[in-house]
């Protein structure tokens, strides 16, 4: 559905008088949680929550989209650079408020937590100007909804990047189902369906990031950038590529072994994908299979038949659609009528840490067809299905760059 910004702005207002709302709100903007770096001809958008992993707050989603906005606007800028402090890029969305709140049975909040989110993540992936994320560090979950919808995405040898969802009781989202879904050959749902951590390399050789660069010349980058005075992304390109470097994947990686990924992953099942998984182990003595099959085998059942359908769709789809579809699911996951695994999965991962979730169901085989469905139909319950402003942004939608694996 189509909404214009003002609209989308007259929403939150409307919102702003929950009293939940006023109290996290409050809580965070006093934090310095977004700070700004201004050039000549670039902006920078800086995640400055160190501790949490600069773990997205509803305060940061709303600053990150205020200033988005405000830069595409400005004729003097032509770029925005985006990145993090500490040793992550960004390790996600605040998750465990989600749930808390969610738990005390307030679901509204949660809904437009997510709601803002995906707004956020439509913003940056139709952004007219280009956008440098520099990905020096971890990047989860909603640290790939803010970086890997933009032009440019620089990896580092620090950069760790995961989808963990279905180990959470979630699915991959902020836009997940389109980026993962236009991966060479099945790659995606292997990244999505395991949550296998990739380092700079990988994500160099697969696509989803466009260069990497050493950490200790992104200073020089960020310097070198700030006096670029176009938009033209291919002269943009050029400058990160003389000071980026080719990188070998490690021996011991799944991107080595692609055909093995295109034969399991491509079955139609989840089932099918981990019986496929489990006959290839008894022949290729490849660490990675083992691993893949045992990070599936501790997700949550509904998560990994969720996901695997969203990819699917994805491809089909474009990003206004993938985000309108994933908050379906995501408000689904929140109002636990067919499983309350997200709970689960963050009191076992992100709460106690006792990493041993009691999923329900328990198994792939009790999680049927129609429960699968209930997470692709309308919400209902109050909530309705998210509103973008779609008018022409998504004809600048940026694609991920196809590598030659």
């Amino acid at each position: 559905m189509s909404i214009t910004y003002k609209e989308l702005a007259e929403k939150r207002l409307e919102f702003q008088g929950n009293k939940i709302w006023n109290t996290v709100m409050a809580s965070t903007s006093a934090e310095n949680q977004i700070l700004t770096e201004h050039n000549l001809h670039s902006r920078t958008i800086v995640l400055n929550r160190p501790r949490q992993l600069n773990a997205l707050s509803n305060f940061m989603i709303s600053r990150i989209q205020e200033l988005s906005l405000k830069w595409e606007n400005d004729d003097n800028v032509n770029l925005v650079i985006i990145k993090g402090i500490g040793r992550a890029f960004c390790s996600g969305g605040d998750v465990t408020e989600v749930s808390r709140l969610g738990n005390a049975g307030n679901y509204s909040w949660p809904a437009y937590y997510f709601w803002h989110e995906y707004i956020m993540n439509y913003t940056l992936g139709t952004y007219r100007k280009p956008q440098v994320a520099l990905l020096n560090g971890i990047v989860m979950g909603g640290g790939a909804g803010i970086s890997m919808h933009g032009k440019f995405r620089v990896a580092t040898e620090n950069t760790l990047f995961a989808m963990p969802e279905t180990g959470l009781g979630l699915h991959p989202d902020v836009g997940a189902s389109h980026f993962l879904s236009r991966l060479p050959g099945f790659l995606g749902e292997y990244v999505g369906l395991t949550g296998v951590r990739l380092d700079g390399a990988e994500l160099l050789a697969c696509g989803l990031a466009t260069h990497f660069v050493h950490s200790t010349r992104l200073p020089l980058l960020e310097e070198t950038l700030a006096k670029v005075e176009t938009m033209d992304p291919n002269i943009i390109s050029s400058v990160i590529d003389g000071l980026s470097e080719k990188v070998p994947v490690k021996d011991g990686s799944a991107l080595k072994r692609l055909e093995i990924i295109e034969k399991c992953f491509s079955k139609e099942t989840v089932e099918d994908i981990l019986s496929a998984l489990e006959l290839e182990a008894k022949s290729v003595a490849d660490q990675w299979l083992n691993s893949s099959i045992q990070s599936m085998k501790k997700a949550s059942p509904v998560s990994l038949k969720i996901t695997l359908r969203s990819i699917r769709e994805g491809r089909r789809q474009q990003l206004h659609e993938c985000l309108v579809r994933e908050y379906r699911m995501t408000c689904h996951v929140i109002l636990r009528k067919i499983s309350s695994d997200f709970y689960e999965g963050c009191r076992a991962i992100l709460v106690d840490k006792d990493r041993n979730p009691k999923w329900r169901p328990d198994k792939l085989e009790h999680v049927t067809q129609e429960m699968v469905d209930h997470y692709f139909s309308p919400i209902g319950e109050g909530l309705k299905d998210l509103e973008l402003p779609i008018y022409q942004r998504e004809s600048s939608t940026h694609s991920l760059v196809q590598p030659k694996l």
